[in-house]
């Protein structure tokens, strides 16, 4: 598929799980408990905007924290899925290799995304220039995502850098303030008309 022909919007959550917010074996994600609260709110405006709502889940591989199948790897109970709404199920860091992603977003005429996640630096990234590069329109909630600290930069550094770069050529950016569901699911439908 070279590019997306319908502009049908969906949420995409990606790698919202128990062990980026509550383990034993790594520290919660930079301002987890905020971050969990404004996902709540955005799946709960997108439910709302009848937008569909798209899980990515992570699989870190044996002995990892997000390892399939143990606690860490489930999605945070906070956002559980509704029925019907899909996971999907990866093992990099870009949502569309090796998945199921591309195929069941065309499925049903989705042509832009709405991007919430973890980890900025690395998911969240990747994934976005991916969906760009297949010819998604991407907003990127700029307070929707989250990382760690690393040895040269904290976190909100991470995360103000990727605003930045990813705002040049791959994304629009909005706060979770600004986002309006109910225009965006309007422009989509208006777009298909």
């Amino acid at each position: 598929m070279d590019e997306v022909l319908e502009n049908r919007p969906a949420l995409l959550v990606i790698d919202f799980q128990l062990a980026m917010f509550e383990s034993d074996r790594i520290p919660p994600i930079h301002e987890g408990g905020a971050l969990l609260e404004r996902a709540q709110e955005l799946i709960g405006r997108a439910r709302a905007a009848r937008i569909p709502v798209f899980y990515v889940r992570h699989d870190g591989g044996d002995g990892h924290v997000l390892q399939a199948g143990m606690p860490g790897w489930h999605i945070h109970p906070a956002i559980a899925p509704a029925a019907g709404e899909p996971i999907i199920d990866k093992k990099t860091p870009d949502a569309f290799h090796d998945t199921t992603l591309l195929s069941e977003l065309s499925a049903v005429g989705i042509g832009s995304l709405i991007v919430t996640g973890a980890q900025t630096e690395v998911c969240v990234d990747t994934t976005c220039r991916r969906a760009r590069s297949l010819g998604f329109d991407i907003i990127l909630v700029s307070d929707g995502h989250s990382t760690w600290d690393s040895e040269p930069l904290t976190a909100p550094q991470i995360i103000r850098h990727h605003n930045r770069v990813l705002s040049k050529h791959f994304v629009q950016l909005k706060t979770f303030a600004e986002l309006n569901f109910g225009a965006i699911a309007a422009a989509g439908r208006a777009r298909r008309a």
